[in-house]
């Protein structure tokens, strides 16, 4: 429960429905990142999907689930509350999880994941900072790092489980183990909730009850005829670029919102006029959201190119045994596990120095970081096409370096984000984020075939971007400095 403390005390206790969302959000990553493992080895392996296709359907995935809780918040901002809106999402997400089991329905499993996803990820995360008294409650920031850890958590346990079973038994019981995690964490939101007090709920509502299976019910068969209709226009749209087909529906989409938003605002209610100062946070935001894509283009290359080396041009034996190909996946959790509270307390130890960087300089270091992790895996190419197989070492440093640019580049970003953006654009703005990381996961998938024909190697155009865009960035950081200075009187 929430406690209250004097202004003199240190908060020591965080809200008990804090764990309610972390068991949810840790068995919902689990599931996440068991499925988008398996995917690219299941497409090639099992399916016979040419290499390019493949990856090209592993990005529009990953992409779709970082565009659709944008819509997933205004539903529950509009109509449905956080809480029912996120139980929504995991049913959905688990009946998608579960028809991944089942060849014939690998796209409607895939439409199911990522419309659940959307009405799920955003209203789930939302919820930590609903279950504190105020926004100035100190143990917010604790709060949402304890909500962070959960999700590493979840990716860590991914390839032990989802990732063993699919490689090791078979791929639909990987997929199906995904299905009982996202069962797991649908359980303890709706067992445990209770706890979260009212947290995500609307003002007429008392929590997720009974009464609301027919609304379940209802949302679930129109997920199902959303991704059939959408499939359906896919095919008579088949000779229309899929970039195009993507650019075309999400434009729909925020025709629709934007048109339902400006009948319930009305003139009353309409938003005020940016400052100059607002205009200038928001052109910055804009520079840094614009890099950012950079990015996640080479890092979500995880799930996809280097799953791929991972299977076909690395050594996996160990003591007579082979190392699944999905457990390199492993590093990455571990090692935020292990660094993260050392970043965390190096740049609070920077930022009161002589030697404080400025947060797109940080970023920048990100990037040319990220670069670096891709020049290891250009030579590792290079010696595997010489060699045949190499070591799991190179892998092993490629991912430590990737993930020390995570950690310079993705809470600093969504911090100075959450910071600059108007109070009445945070939402908007924030989603901006969010779609640019689903523009990366998009390109990400489509590399090679973008690339087909330049005879430039896809990590040797990756380290080019990430390191090139990174220097760019720092030579950009002194006027980004000024845009987003802080004004008087601003903490």
């Amino acid at each position: 429960m929430n406690t209250t403390l004097p202004a003199s005390a240190e908060p020591v206790r965080h809200p008990s429905g804090l764990k309610v969302i972390f068991l949810t959000e840790m068995w919902e990553r689990y599931s996440y990142y068991g499925m988008r493992l398996l995917l690219v080895l299941y497409l090639t392996k099992a399916l016979g999907y040419p290499r390019a296709e493949a990856l090209s359907l592993y990005g529009l995935y990953t992409g779709l689930v970082y565009l659709t809780p944008l819509l997933g918040g205004y539903i529950a901002d509009r109509w449905l509350g956080a809480r029912l809106t996120a139980v929504i999402g995991a049913v959905v997400m688990m009946l998608g999880h579960f028809a991944m089991a089942f060849e014939p329905l690998l796209f409607i499993a895939l439409g199911l994941l990522v419309v659940g996803n959307g009405l799920f990820k955003a209203n789930n995360s939302s919820m930590v900072g609903l279950l504190y008294d105020s926004p100035d409650d100190p143990r917010r920031a604790g709060g949402y790092t304890i909500f962070y850890m959960s999700v590493n958590i979840g990716s860590l346990l991914a390839p032990l489980g989802a990732g063993t079973l699919g490689e090791v038994y078979g791929w639909h019981w990987g997929f199906a183990s995904a299905g009982v995690g996202m069962a797991l964490g649908l359980g303890a939101m709706l067992w445990l909730q209770p706890l979260l007090g009212r947290a995500g709920l609307r003002d007429d509502q008392t929590g997720v009850t009974r009464q609301h299976l027919p609304l379940v019910l209802a949302f679930c068969v129109g997920s199902l005829l959303l991704v059939l209709a959408v499939m359906q226009v896919s095919r008579l749209l088949s000779g229309v670029p899929m970039g195009l087909q993507l650019t075309l529906g999400v434009a729909a989409v925020v025709l629709v919102l934007g048109f339902s938003g400006r009948r319930q605002r009305g003139a009353a209610t309409a938003r005020p006029a940016l400052s100059p100062v607002e205009r200038q946070r928001v052109l910055a935001i804009a520079v840094i959201v614009f890099f950012v894509i950079f990015f996640w283009l080479g890092y979500e290359q995880t799930g996809g190119t280097m799953t791929l080396f991972a299977d076909e041009q690395t050594d996996r034996h160990l003591f007579g045994w082979e190392i699944p190909a999905t457990w390199f996946q492993l590093v990455n959790p571990l090692t935020i596990i292990l660094l993260a509270p050392a970043f965390a307390a190096l740049w609070t130890r920077l930022d009161r120095s002589r030697y404080a960087l400025p947060d797109p300089a940080k970023m920048a270091l990100g990037m040319i970081t990220l670069g670096l992790g891709f020049v290891v895996m250009a030579v590792a190419q290079q010696r595997a096409e010489a060699f045949g197989h190499v070591g799991p070492l190179w892998l092993v440093v490629v991912y430590v370096l990737h993930t020390l640019g995570e950690l310079m580049l993705s809470p600093v970003g969504l911090s100075l984000t959450s910071r600059l953006a108007p109070r009445h654009l945070a939402g908007l703005l924030m989603g901006c984020w969010m779609a640019a990381t689903g523009v990366a996961n998009y390109l990400a998938g489509s590399l090679e075939g973008l690339l087909a024909g330049s005879n430039i190697p896809p990590f040797v155009f990756l380290y080019g971007s990430s390191i090139g865009a990174g220097v760019l960035l720092l030579c950009l950081t002194p006027w980004l400095n000024r845009l987003t200075r802080r004004t008087p009187g601003e903490g």
